[in-house]
Formats: C-alpha cells, structure tokens, sequence
C-alpha cells in the first residue's frame, strides 16, 4: 500500500524560516532508516506558499489566486511517499519521524490510490491508457 505522509505548513515555515541543522541531520537519520527498510519511495520539502500558486476551478472557467495563503494549518510544508503493508505500519514509521518544528506540528497519512482503485468503471481501454502513462513516467525516472 502507499502512503502519502504530509507534514503540515506552521507559521515558521510559511515564512521561509529554514530547518536546524540538528533538524536537517535528524531528519537524514530517519531518512535512511526509511531507505533502508524499503519504505522511502520519495520525499521532498516545500518552499513557502508565497512561492506557489492556486488555480481555482468553477465549471469551465479556471481562475489563478497566487500565494502567500492565509491558513497555514491548510498547507503543506513537505511530504514523504511510504511503500508500507497497512496503515498502521506507515503510522508506526510517522512516530518515529522527528519533530519536523520546534512547536505543536502536525503529519497526516493518507492512502494513495493504486491502479485503478478509484472506482467507477474501468474499461479496457482506460486500463491500457493508465499502463501506458506509467510506463513513459517510469521510463524517464530511469
């Protein structure tokens, strides 16, 4: 199962405050704890909303609202992507992680659908077409 683990925006980091080097390190250390245990299949962090932007869908017409975003607690600061066997192992990992902020903070797990899991109805057709993108997706990740 995969997981999309998001660490969740503060304030410190909407501003553009850079992690510790204590953090920086700790957060290598759990990194390679992940690597190695195969659960890492990616990770990233994320500059402040300021540097981003919104598009706002309605029917046909697409609007673009650009950041800084007001709601911190609504934001994403980084994420990490888990290969685990369920839930609560990917959990298990997330307690182990280090305080990603010196304060209260918060990281949320959420199941990534797999192939076609979605629902609705899969015709072959859109099967055939959903193999054929992961195949270019992991062609040029070689």
């Amino acid at each position: 199962m995969k997981f999309m683990v998001i660490v969740h925006a503060t304030p410190e980091s909407e501003a553009g405050a850079p992690p510790s080097a204590e953090l920086i390190e700790q957060m290598g250390h759990y990194n390679e704890q992940l690597a190695k245990a195969g659960v890492l299949l990616d990770a990233a962090g994320l500059y402040a909303s300021s540097h981003g932007a919104r598009v706002r869908f309605d029917g046909d017409r697409r609007s673009v609202i650009d950041g800084p975003f007001t709601e911190s607690k609504e934001l994403i600061a980084g994420y990490w992507l888990f290969q685990t066997a369920s839930l609560q192992e990917a959990i298990e990992w997330v307690k182990r992680c280090p305080n990603p902020d010196c304060g209260p903070s918060q990281i949320e797990i959420r199941q990534v659908y797999e192939g076609h899991a979605c629902g609705g109805e899969v015709t072959p057709d859109l099967k055939a077409q959903g193999e054929r993108i992961r195949a270019q997706i992991d062609a040029r990740a070689q």
